[in-house]
């Protein structure tokens, strides 16, 4: 029998009196009708986000010195491994966080096991550290090495993951992308073990395959296939539960045009990049760019008509619509052109990396200022409810440094949008010349500075409001006698 899927409507506390909401034992910020009896341990997704933002903090740094020419690795072997830093060390492994917590709440199923969750945690951790580490000291064959733990954990995530979807058929909007994000990923992680393994025993050469296509393909199904189709399946169900808007009849359809159209197209493009057929890529390309702009729209429409109180997350999310509708407008175009080769790999070569790199970030971090404080305001006050005074979950990170992040990664982006697209604009012979060498570095200052100031607010939330016992495991603040909370609080 089909299971009963939670309704997910969202709750509208943010116009009720504090007490009145204590008393009740609603807060502001806490999705109403979530089945939360399935979800796994929070130490499970916490522990995946705060070394995701550990790894952000590195990849960010050392991008920072790239940028600034302040560091001696400024080979294309550094530039590769700091993609993967902030690529799968932060990125990837925030998602593998999220859906190891949120696909069992939103399908209403039981992870398929916690001890894989953990496994891929240590596994994708410690490949990427090390496969970066090597790459960036200029050692790609040992860095090849840690390439297989990678995949490994890649293996164990889809696994797990696939297990628990299975037992959610038939699968809605957001399951079924996150279901194909597995497929993406599946695909992904067997070229960049190819390409890994090509460092140390050259594999591509005898199976006559270049390896330039291999790595276009790779690059397109493992960011526009794995990270994008995750964040559009997210997003058809955090738009209505953040906004608090209801869906029109038309944007249902939309979704599922886009559910058809988008990973057709990503499918496509990486095909044709990698059997070098400009035919074939131009037409997964555009179906691609359309996908990402029907779901860019209908963010945009609840972020307009929203009615909820505004949050780090929405302000955020904002950005990620601009952003996801500039950036499929300038791929298609671009693809339409050229889809092959290198420079066209994330749609126009100047715009394209910084506005998929700001679709991307900006939805990251807008959901994580919302996940991570509630995580542990549900680990730490939700039993407490009713019987004294607890925060609200936008209490436990500072809003002030929330602000300043915003503003600075949002101004940096700017920043490195222009001094893309400047030499684009002088070589047409308006009036000024390329910025390149003067904003360019500013920009990225600004991007890590919000960047490092986003990670110190999420890891004081977990400090302040958690401690180490949230991390414990079976000593979590979720699962400890009252005893040991009274005398963790004091």
């Amino acid at each position: 029998m089909r299971r009963t899927r939670p309704s997910f409507t969202p709750n509208t506390f943010g116009n009720e009196d504090r007490d009145a909401r204590i008393v009740s034992g609603r807060m502001r910020g806490v999705p109403g009708d979530l089945t939360t009896s399935t979800r796994p341990p929070t130490t499970v997704p916490l522990r995946h986000f705060l070394v995701a933002l550990a790894f952000l903090v590195v990849g960010g740094t050392l991008a920072l010195l790239r940028v600034t020419g302040a560091t001696g690795s400024e080979t294309a072997l550094g530039g590769i491994a700091v993609a993967h830093l902030l690529l799968v060390g932060w990125v990837c492994l925030t998602i593998l966080g999220a859906m190891t917590q949120f696909v069992p709440v939103w399908s209403g199923v039981e992870l398929h096991s916690e001890r894989l969750a953990t496994l891929q945690l240590v596994a994708v951790a410690v490949g990427v550290g090390g496969f970066a580490g090597g790459l960036w000291l200029g050692r790609p064959t040992d860095a090849a090495l840690f390439a297989s733990l990678i995949l490994v954990g890649f293996a164990v995530f889809v696994y797990n993951l696939a297990r628990t979807l299975w037992r959610a058929r038939p699968l809605d909007v957001t399951e079924g992308h996150f279901a194909l994000a597995l497929g993406f990923l599946a695909l992904a992680a067997v070229l960049g073990g190819s390409l890994a393994a090509d460092y140390r025993w050259s594999v591509l050469a005898p199976l006559g395959l270049s390896r330039t296509a291999v790595v276009d393909a790779h690059v397109t199904l493992a960011v526009l296939g794995v990270v994008l189709t995750t964040v559009f399946g997210a997003l058809y169900q955090l738009g209505p539960m953040f906004t608090q808007t209801d869906a029109l009849p038309i944007e249902d359809r939309l979704a599922r045009a886009e559910t058809a159209a988008y990973p057709v197209g990503v499918a496509l493009l990486a095909a044709g990049r990698l059997l070098s057929i400009a035919s074939l890529a131009t037409a997964g390309g555009l179906l691609a760019a359309g996908g990402a702009a029907v779901a860019g729209g209908v963010l945009l429409r609840r972020l307009r008509d929203a009615t909820a109180t505004a949050t780090p997350m929405l302000s955020r999310y904002a950005v990620v619509a601009v952003a996801t509708l500039a950036w499929s407008a300038t791929a298609a175009a671009t693809w339409v052109v050229d889809p092959l080769g290198p420079a066209a790999r994330f749609g126009h070569p100047a715009a394209g990396p910084v506005l998929l790199g700001a679709l991307v970030g900006f939805v990251v971090v807008g959901s994580l200022y919302h996940v991570v404080p509630f995580i542990v305001w549900l680990d730490r006050y939700a039993d407490r409810v009713g019987l004294e005074r607890v925060p609200a979950i936008d209490d436990l990170y500072d809003a002030r440094v929330a602000t300043a992040d915003l503003a600075a990664t949002v101004l940096g982006a700017g920043l490195l949008l222009a001094a893309a697209v400047s030499p684009v604009v002088a070589s047409l012979g308006a009036v000024g010349g390329s910025l390149e060498g003067l904003v360019r570095p500013l920009g990225g200052a600004l991007v890590g500075g919000g960047a490092l100031l986003f990670a110190g607010n999420m890891a004081a939330t977990v400090v302040r409001h958690g401690g180490t016992a949230i991390l414990g495991g079976a000593g979590s603040a979720a699962t400890a006698t009252p005893e040991a909370k009274d005398a963790d609080d004091r």
